[in-house]
């Protein structure tokens, strides 16, 4: 039973990704569709809108057949190492073929920018921290880099499906992944894009819409329509201001609290503390640490590593070693046997909630090895980032908040 594999954020589930997920079986000829899905904190920095079950109920009813977490080291990092995350887990797992959605849909020309990527990386990486020394943004770096090199199509990187596209293909390069690759057209809104065409908006304008309490089901296919509604209902959604104030409050123990933490580089616990000092609000927050050499996105991201409680040392371990587990978040009664049929091939451990993981980690990588050691790890920041996720719903359901040893492999 062939598989292709999707790398999805789901946030949420949407008629553009519907479209993705169905052109993906239709040009691979696959039977099963394998979703690697981010968790509670997503590329970009930015918590969820609903969280990784909901999401993950949307993606099944809708046609998704598994869906196994991508660890929050990856998941909440950038374009390259979520690419290198993604593909890894999605090897372990066994997949045959990966779909992804680009603006272009040309793979051979992001192929082209891939290897040349590869190829000249360090002489690439130079002249992009010197454009970007100048104000100029890391995609356009990217791109001009590429056109002085001779590649016509080098505006490819200027586009952010292509950019990651163009991150897989160099992952599959790197890992020597046996997985065949797809680009999809996007069809439809772009990427950061509020307006609509047809019944298709992003995941960015539909969450926009949200925010001004406008109607949104158009653009969600209708069997998502419940787990949906329901976490939106019950207020069960990301709430912005429960999010400044915990971070605040995180900031505000001093700038010296933050150091070793992921990325705090020299000089950025200070801009950190000040800006929680006299910021206002979420946006405002971010902006008041953002500067040309800290993109919005870093600054997001940094925020979640605070959050998180992400140190430098351990982040630093588990990004060298790759995933040591992979987490099933849901699968039909066809993802399952695709998954009993593949049991003797995968290379990680899969497990269901975390009630039995400890014994299986142990028996796995031995009680004193290092790979256990960094599993452990990896297991704690998981669930601390779920338990923080739950103190950023706006109403929280009630019972316990370390919910990845508590719920069941949803079906």
């Amino acid at each position: 039973m062939r598989a292709v594999g999707l790398i999805t954020e789901y946030n949420p589930f949407h008629n553009g990704h519907l479209h993705h997920l169905r052109e993906s079986l239709r040009v691979t000829g696959a039977e099963t569709a394998v979703a690697v899905m981010s968790g509670h904190f997503l590329q970009r920095g930015e918590p969820a809108l609903v969280d990784k079950w909901a999401r993950t109920e949307m993606a099944l009813r809708a046609g998704v057949d598994v869906v196994v977490e991508l660890p929050f080291p990856w998941a909440c990092n950038s374009a390259p190492l979520f690419a290198s995350g993604a593909v890894r887990t999605l090897d372990a797992l066994g997949g045959d073929a990966l779909c992804f959605g680009s603006e272009s849909g040309e793979l051979a020309a992001l192929q082209r920018c891939a290897e040349l990527l590869l190829t000249e990386e360090a002489r690439i990486a130079e002249r992009t921290a010197h454009l970007l020394r100048q104000g100029v943004n890391y995609p356009t770096a990217r791109a001009r880099c590429l056109g002085e090199l001779g590649v016509a199509d080098g505006e490819l990187l200027a586009a952010p499906n292509n950019i990651l596209g163009i991150e897989y293909l160099k992952a599959l390069r790197r890992t020597g992944a046996a997985i065949v690759p797809h680009a999809i057209p996007r069809i439809g809104a772009g990427f950061h894009e509020e307006r609509a065409v047809g019944d298709i908006a992003s995941a960015t304008g539909i969450r926009h819409r949200l925010g001004r309490g406008e109607e949104v089901a158009d653009f969600i296919p209708l069997p998502a329509h419940v787990p949906f509604g329901r976490a939106l209902a019950a207020g069960q959604v990301l709430d912005e201001e429960h999010l400044y104030r915990l971070l605040s409050a995180r900031l505000l123990r001093g700038a010296d609290s933050l150091r070793g933490l992921y990325q705090v580089e020299a000089g950025i616990a200070e801009r950190l503390y000040g800006a929680a000092c006299a910021g206002e609000g979420y946006a405002g927050l971010v902006a008041a640490v953002k500067s040309r050499h800290l993109t919005r996105t870093r600054v997001q991201r940094l925020l979640a590593y605070v959050l998180n409680e992400v140190t430098a040392e351990e982040m630093t371990a588990w990004l060298e070693t790759g995933p040591l587990y992979l987490h099933l978040l849901g699968a039909t009664e066809k993802g399952r046997s695709w998954l009993a049929a593949g049991r003797k091939a995968r290379t990680l451990p899969l497990i269901g909630n975390y009630s039995r993981i400890v014994p299986l980690l142990k028996k796995r990588y031995g009680a004193t090895s290092r790979a256990f050691f960094l599993a452990s790890g990896m297991l704690r920041l998981e669930t601390r980032a779920t338990a923080n996720y739950t103190l950023l719903m706006r109403r929280w359901r009630g019972g316990s908040r370390v919910r990845d040893y508590t719920t069941d492999v949803l079906s």
